[in-house]
């Protein structure tokens, strides 16, 4: 399931995917402007120290291949493929900006987003409109940075009146109007492009090249286990071939082939084996997906856990469960409006594993944000969160509207669908309709206006009205809602 990100928020890759090749889409919709789209590699100083690695159309890679312009596909105005493992040392951020090629503002801009895509699958998504901006000629959209050794994304959104030079400015480097003459290469040079600043960066010795870690074979699953590799000789970084759409494909020459293992019943039963990664020690806890129907949780002092009652199947270390009691109010609300969760309280210092009748289950952290989600669709949760009932009103719908659970602030929520879900986009226009038994969860932005009934259910039965109601969703851009599969 795809996170909804917002302008300054900020967010690890590893929270989002478990692969480090990952896909780029930028998209902006802008009657009547062209954009010229680019990536940024900055030093630990966030300046353009090297002016290889400015990745725009006149230049569309970087030397060793870790950032890549793939062009405009899929649905995305440009794309960019980046092979984390193999960005120099030097390059502590990558920037993604946006110039207008032209006359023009980025207030006309409609519609714009940023995705994160790994896989296959997308994972992570920050959506802009030009009511963000005024007159701003250019925009920083996000940045890929490093910090504390891991790679995190960043939802920026900041804008510059002066276009593309004053972004090559702000980076320490200059924009030259034309390149001096008998510059170009001995070698047969390639169509001429559009005409474009290039970088240039101030005077001074280049630095040593960094070591670039060998490139990192992606998962095929999330139950794939680490391969031991045998030490072997540091060997210069193989260039990447052209990505897909969705995925950069690492070369399988890159990875040393696996140590002979003898074969036996432990060796078979590898690829079942806990998977202890993603940890998250900002949030004091680890939720970590073993597979799409069993997810283990970590615990600390502190920091409880509710989960669903008997949706535990395993632990290890010292853990404690209790009955948790919601209270007189909160029991009358929930018996009354039927979003009443049976819960109980996990406490102690070790790790629990939990399911419910194999179902697929969603790891959804909530940064300060809000989503509306049914009771029958919440496995279990951070005791932090807040959680309250909601009414959703619609004329149609059996006794005049439903309720919901609206779950606010920072922490994680563990979702269960029967199936695969897809999460939509909410906009203004076209509008969303989903049939209330697919319905899963939405963003609290979304709003939720009117119902009407849509067909004849399949589980009608002899007088049985036999009618479903769809429920319409409208928002600004960045909201969403998510449908199962399947029909409760």
């Amino acid at each position: 399931m795809s996170r909804e990100l917002v302008k300054a928020s900020r967010v690890r890759i590893s929270e989002l995917t478990a692969s480090t090749e990952l896909y780029l889409g930028v998209h902006i919709a802008a009657p009547g402007l062209t954009f010229d789209i680019s990536c940024f590699g900055l030093d630990a100083e966030e300046r353009l120290s090297d002016d290889r690695y400015f990745v725009f159309f006149n230049q569309p890679a970087s030397p060793e291949q870790s950032i890549r312009l793939l062009g405009a596909q899929g649905g995305d105005s440009e794309s960019f493929a980046v092979a984390l493992p193999a960005v120099p040392e030097a390059v502590h951020k990558l920037a993604l900006t946006a110039t207008i090629d032209g006359d023009g503002q980025m207030s006309q801009v409609a519609s714009g987003y940023v995705r994160i895509v790994a896989g296959g699958t997308e994972v992570g998504r920050y959506s802009f409109t030009g009511a963000e901006f005024s007159t701003e000629r250019a925009v920083m959209l996000a940045d890929v940075y490093r910090r504390g050794g891991e790679w995190r994304f960043a939802a920026v959104g900041q804008g510059f009146d002066g276009g593309l030079r004053a972004l090559l400015e702000n980076f320490g480097g200059e924009a030259l109007e034309d390149e001096p003459a008998g510059a170009a290469p001995a070698s047969t040079a390639a169509p001429a492009a559009p005409a474009a600043p290039a970088a240039s960066v101030p005077q001074q010795a280049p630095p040593p090249p960094a070591a670039v870690p060998a490139p990192q074979s992606p998962d095929a699953t999330l139950l794939a286990v680490p391969v031991p590799v045998p030490a072997a000789p540091a060997a210069p970084p193989a260039a990447y071939p052209d990505a897909t759409l969705l995925a950069v494909p690492v070369p399988p020459a890159a990875v040393p082939p696996a140590a002979p293992q003898p074969a036996g019943l432990r060796i078979s039963l590898t690829k079942y084996a806990e998977l202890t990664k993603y940890s998250d020690a900002a949030a004091g806890q680890d939720w970590v997906k073993q597979n799409d129907k069993l997810v283990r949780v970590s615990l600390t002092k502190g920091r409880d856990v509710l989960a669903l009652q008997g949706s535990m199947v395993a632990y290890q270390g010292k853990a404690d469960f209790a009955h948790e009691g919601s209270g007189m109010l909160r029991t009358l609300v929930g018996n009354l409006t039927g979003q009443q969760l049976k819960l109980m309280r996990i406490t102690g210092e070790g790790q629990v594993f939990l399911a419910d009748e194999a179902c697929d289950l969603h790891v959804v952290r909530l940064e300060g944000d809000s989503f509306c989600v049914g009771s029958d669709r919440v496995l279990a949760f951070e005791a932090g969160l807040e959680h309250e009932v909601r009414r959703i009103e619609g004329e149609g719908l059996p006794n005049g509207g439903f309720f919901t659970l609206q779950f606010s602030g920072h922490g994680t929520v563990v979702v269960k669908t029967n199936g695969t879900p897809v999460v939509l986009p909410v906009t203004p226009t076209p509008e969303t309709y989903v049939d209330v038994q697919a319905l899963v969860a939405w963003s609290r932005g979304s709003q939720v206006i009117t119902t009407a009934p849509v067909r004849i259910r399949r589980s009608a039965y002899a007088g049985h009205a036999a009618e479903s109601y769809s429920l319409q969703f409208r928002g600004a851009p960045g909201n969403f809602v998510v449908v199962q599969p399947f029909e409760v």
